[in-house]
C-alpha cells in the first residue's frame, strides 16, 4: 500500500505539467487530477509522496530489524529507486522511453519479490520464472494507461510506446503480452492438471479477444473506445491474477 501510494504520489509531481495539459484522460490515465484541478498544491502532493517514502522506509526497518529479514532494505531501496529514476531528474527514464521496462520490473518483479520475502522470510523457495508472466501485465500496463496521454505526451515530449511508435503499435502490444502472461499459468501452477491451465487462460483471452475488437478505433480521441480497450485489457491482466491466486490456495 504505501509502495502504491508513493508511486501515484510520485507520478502526480513529476507529470503535472503533462496533466495540466491533459485533454483525454480517463479512469486509468491523467493522473489524479488532483493539481490540474487545483485541490492540491504541487507542494501538498510532493510532501504526500516524502511521507509516504518515510513510513515504507520505517516499515522496511521494522521487518529488516524487528523480523530479522534484511533484504527489505534492498527492496524499499529498490522500490525507491526505480521511482525515483521513473519520474524525476537526473534520469526520468519515463521520458527516455524506459517507463515500460522500470514499471515492468517495479510491479512485476520487485513488489511480489518483496511480498514472497516478508511472508516465506527467504528468496530460496521463489519460483523466479513465476514472475515472468506478472512482468509482461507490469509491461502492459504501463502502456494502457499511457494510451489515453497519446496527446499530450506527444507535445511534451513523453516517450511512451505511443509516441515512439504509434498508438495503434502500443495497443497490439499490450495485448500480445497480456496473450501470453494469460498462457503462462503452467509456470504458475506446474503441477496443476492440463485442465487446469486451460481454464486459468480461457477468462483473459476471452476479454483480450474482445479488446481486439476496438484495436483500430480505439485512439485517444475517441474517448469511449478508448475507455472501453483499456477497461476490457485490464479485466484480461487481473482475472490472470485472480485465477492464479485461486489456483495457488486450492493447490496449497
Amino acid at each position: 500500500m504505501l509502495a502504491q501510494l508513493f508511486i501515484v504520489f510520485s507520478n502526480d509531481v513529476a507529470d503535472w505539467q503533462t496533466d495540466a495539459s491533459n485533454r483525454t484522460y480517463n479512469l486509468y490515465s491523467g493522473g489524479s487530477r488532483v493539481i490540474p484541478e487545483g485541490k492540491l498544491t504541487l507542494r501538498h502532493v510532493a510532501f504526500a509522496a516524502l511521507i509516504a517514502s518515510v513510513l515504507l522506509s520505517g516499515l522496511a526497518a521494522y521487518v529488516g530489524f524487528g523480523l530479522k529479514q534484511p533484504l527489505m532494505f534492498f527492496f524499499a531501496a529498490a522500490t525507491v529507486g526505480l521511482v525515483w529514476a521513473y519520474n524525476f531528474p537526473p534520469l526520468r527514464l519515463s521520458y527516455r522511453g524506459y517507463g515500460e521496462l522500470l514499471q515492468a520490473l517495479g510491479v512485476g518483479v520487485v513488489l511480489p519479490a518483496a511480498g514472497f520475502y516478508v511472508q516465506c522470510g527467504s528468496l530460496a523457495p521463489l519460483p523466479w520464472p513465476a514472475l515472468f508472466p506478472s512482468f509482461l501485465l507490469g509491461w502492459a500496463g504501463n502502456l494502457l494507461t499511457s494510451l489515453p496521454d497519446y496527446p499530450s505526451d506527444r507535445r511534451t515530449g513523453k516517450r511512451s510506446l505511443a509516441v515512439r511508435r504509434n498508438p495503434l503499435a502500443a495497443r497490439r502490444s499490450a495485448l500480445f503480452a497480456i496473450g501470453i502472461a494469460a498462457c503462462a499459468a503452467p509456470l504458475i501452477v506446474p503441477r496443476a492438471h492440463p485442465a487446469i491451465h486451460l481454464a486459468l487462460c480461457a477468462p483473459p483471452i476471452v476479454c483480450v479477444l474482445a479488446a481486439a475488437r476496438l484495436l483500430g478505433v480505439a485512439d485517444a480521441e475517441q474517448r469511449e473506445a478508448c475507455r472501453r480497450f483499456i477497461t476490457l485489457a485490464g479485466a484480461a491482466a487481473n482475472l490472470a491474477l485472480i485465477g492464479w491466486t485461486i489456483a495457488l490456495f486450492v493447490g496449497a
